[in-house]
């Protein structure tokens, strides 16, 4: 009623206690449905068990739960179909469906909010969606790790310059480089994995903080909605949003991999290095410059990464002086994840196509694999002939400063050079400088040597494969 005693067509599910409607900005800065309207399947399959829990407890016959069920999978039809309507009264997606159950069904759709709270639903809502996507993440990694074996098995033979310090190291083999984040991927996806089973928890039944007053059968529910376990603690269930930032943690990281990677192609690419060329699907160009390639996909990744890192202090931000259990500020937990997933998944697509089709330019890379990259074999060359390790690199490292003042590469330097550097270099000392030779001393488990990358491929394909 209005405080003239008329009756307002301004309606709520919670406006008993109002006597006046929200102002219209208040409609908007409140609603959330714009964002949280993805959620509608989950908040179907939730709405069903509940009723479903109500029958069991006799709050609905048999006949209104055939209703709701019937009713619910009506409104399913509408949003495949795209043609739910959103009024402008919807607050958010748990009103928007309730609202449309009762045009469909009446008053039994009245009864489906007995002993539970939005608190509840919303958070088994988000837990049910994250499970799903945390699922479909997982297969774009794999995605992407199948591609990174192909493209290493296609490339097993060709060496290129590693780098530490963005200074050039020791040779390696691509595919060792490519393996790098094979591994780098499995951690994420294992990652992933554990983070689900803390997301495979159900609130559904803690109601507004104090749990539901109806006996409801939460176990039932927890196997009706495909749970692996219930809430311990109605407070926790309602206030816990660990499992959000964990899954926000976790894609940040994956995110951050995939933008340290891409930043090496970015530098691989550009005309100083020219090692790899980008598919034209996969690069740019310039406005002005008409001979400009620019690898803005990869730089998109890069720049993506602060969007997820950026995503991660927003949501520990908002918990951490937030009392429980529930506040509207939790509202806010909803569009930076939705973006934080989105983001992650197609940065995943896009890496992938960029490593399906880029071309290695051999010429260019076999120009940079000059022989100061065997300093190190060198300088192993002397402590196997019993020089202490550290004798052996200022050694090498005279050497090294030696050929760079006479313009020389190492392999030429002359052999009474060597000598003068330290007696126990022998003439069979030039036979350092092969690079198959170099590789084939770094065959243990884990190293750049052909039979340890082979290894490496096939231990891939096995964490692969049990991942299916």
């Amino acid at each position: 009623m209005n405080s003239n005693g008329t009756k307002s067509s301004w309606h709520k599910a919670w406006c008993g206690r109002f006597e006046k409607q929200n102002a219209p900005l208040m409609e908007r800065f409140n609603a959330s449905i714009a964002v949280d309207l993805r959620l509608w399947s989950a908040d179907l399959r939730g709405n069903r068990s509940w009723a479903r829990g109500l029958h069991q407890l006799g709050i609905l016959t048999a006949a209104e739960l055939a209703q709701i069920e019937a009713g619910l999978e009506q409104i399913a039809q509408e949003f495949l179909a795209e043609a739910f309507v959103v009024l402008p009264t919807d607050e958010d997606i748990h009103m928007a469906v309730e609202r449309r159950l009762t045009e469909l069904i009446g008053e039994p759709a009245a009864k489906l909010h007995t002993g539970r709270s939005r608190n509840d639903q919303v958070v088994t809502d988000f837990r049910l969606f994250l499970k799903d996507e945390i699922i479909a993440v997982q297969k774009l990694v794999q995605s992407l790790q199948a591609t990174l074996i192909e493209v290493a098995e296609r490339h097993q033979q060709l060496i290129v310059p590693g780098y530490t310090h963005l200074q050039p190291a020791q040779p390696i083999l691509l595919a060792h480089y490519l393996l790098s984040l094979f591994f780098a991927l499995q951690r994420d996806r294992a990652r992933l994995a554990d983070c689900w089973q803390r997301v495979d928890v159900m609130p559904l039944g803690a109601g507004a903080l104090a749990g539901s007053a109806f006996p409801i059968d939460r176990e039932f529910l927890g196997r009706d909605l495909g749970f692996g376990k219930i809430s311990e603690n109605s407070i926790d269930a309602v206030a816990d949003r660990d499992f959000v930032v964990e899954a926000v943690s976790t894609l940040t990281l994956l995110q951050v991999h995939l933008s340290r990677y891409a930043e090496d192609f970015i530098i691989w690419s550009s005309q100083e290095f020219a090692f790899i060329e980008l598919d034209d699907a996969w690069a740019t160009g310039s406005s002005m410059m008409p001979q400009k390639k620019n690898p803005d996909s990869l730089e998109l990744i890069r720049g993506k990464a602060a969007k997820l890192i950026g995503s991660q202090t927003q949501l520990l931000t908002l918990l951490k002086g937030l009392p429980l259990t529930y506040a509207k500020d939790l509202q806010e937990d909803k569009a930076i994840t939705f973006e934080s997933i989105d983001t992650v998944k197609d940065s995943l697509q896009v890496f992938q196509g960029v490593i399906q089709t880029m071309q290695f330019r051999t010429a260019n890379i076999e120009k940079r694999l000059d022989s100061f990259l065997f300093a190190t074999d060198l300088a192993d060359y002397l402590v196997e002939k019993g020089v202490p390790f550290r004798t052996s690199h200022q050694i090498v490292g005279q050497l090294v400063r030696w050929a760079l003042a006479h313009n020389q590469s190492l392999e030429k330097i002359p052999f009474e050079r060597f000598r003068e550097a330290s007696s126990l270099f022998e003439e069979d000392v030039y036979a350092l400088f092969d690079w198959q030779r170099s590789l084939a001393k770094r065959n243990l488990p884990g190293g750049t040597g052909p039979d340890s990358v082979r290894m490496q491929i096939q231990q891939a394909k096995q964490l692969l494969a049990m991942a299916k």
